[in-house]
């Protein structure tokens, strides 16, 4: 057998192998997803007089796939319209989902930049040690949340999804210039990785929606295929990093293995 199917090779980007059940993402036993429509299952639907109705049908989601697919358990927090100002000072409180969990995807960023026209901001306001000072502003709220879920496990691993390009110009400069930010953000925390769709996902352009959309959100197969682009770019950042994920098990139990000085490499902060 040969090992190297389980590393990084030379030259591999995130989503050249696409396995079938996702790879090491299934080595967790619970992952809290925070997220907004494409995180909730969200489908459309138009009635008699052609008003179109949205359902958030979480048992389609990419994560409910996922579940299937790794055997993990994923909680989902997430609701259509969803933005990280929102989570932040009424739905998670509201609906107790500051819960445990070995970790954490959080996908946010449409509603908040394209639909609530919010501020981006920039890394400069992160302040992982003194959230309260982080400014309204996207990255503001996003570091806020970190700051939350590590400030109930330290240990947690931290998966921050960017959004898709569209193919249309203005927007996709904007989207990459937030993914270079969420880049530097994963610096900042411990255990927290980039799955960067921006950079190396494909657009969700007119092309993509033709198979896999339904009006502006995923059909059944767009989820599926949203659910194995994370699930492998999960499997990619783990083959990257074998030693930030060597003792998964122990995360929240204080549990140290001596073999962990002979893992693999460092790894990094960012992917």
């Amino acid at each position: 057998m040969n090992l190297d199917l389980f590393t990084v090779a030379p030259g591999e980007k995130p989503l050249d192998n696409l396995k079938a059940a996702c790879g090491f993402a299934g080595i967790f036993k619970e992952i809290g997803i925070i997220g907004d429509s494409l995180s909730s299952g969200e489908f459309e639907s138009q009635d008699e007089e052609g008003n179109t109705l949205y359902h958030d049908m979480y048992e389609y989601s990419w994560s409910a796939i996922l579940e299937r697919l790794t055997g993990t358990v994923y909680r989902n927090y997430s609701r259509g319209g969803m933005t990280a100002k929102e989570y932040l000072e009424s739905w998670a409180d509201q609906n107790g989902f500051w819960q445990w969990n070995q970790a954490y995807i959080i996908a946010l960023g449409n509603n908040d930049i394209f639909g609530a026209n919010q501020p981006a901001g920039s890394v400069a306001d992160i302040h992982p040690e003194d959230p309260a000072a982080n400014p309204d502003t996207f990255l503001g709220d996003m570091g806020r949340i970190v700051s939350r879920l590590k400030a109930m496990e330290k240990d947690a691993r931290i998966f921050l999804v960017s959004m898709q390009r569209r193919g249309e110009e203005q927007a996709d400069a904007t989207i990459c210039a937030i993914a270079d930010e969420m880049k530097k953000m994963c610096g900042l925390f411990s255990y927290t990785y980039l799955i960067d769709m921006a950079h190396d996902g494909p657009a969700y352009d007119e092309e993509m929606r033709k198979s896999f959309a339904m009006g502006g959100h995923p059909n059944a197969m767009g989820y599926y295929v949203y659910a194995m682009m994370i699930g492998n770019y999960m499997d990619y950042i783990i083959r990257e990093n074998p030693k930030d994920f060597f003792e998964v098990p122990f995360i929240g139990k204080g549990y140290k293995n001596r073999d962990i000085e002979r893992c693999g490499t460092e790894g990094g902060k960012e992917t």
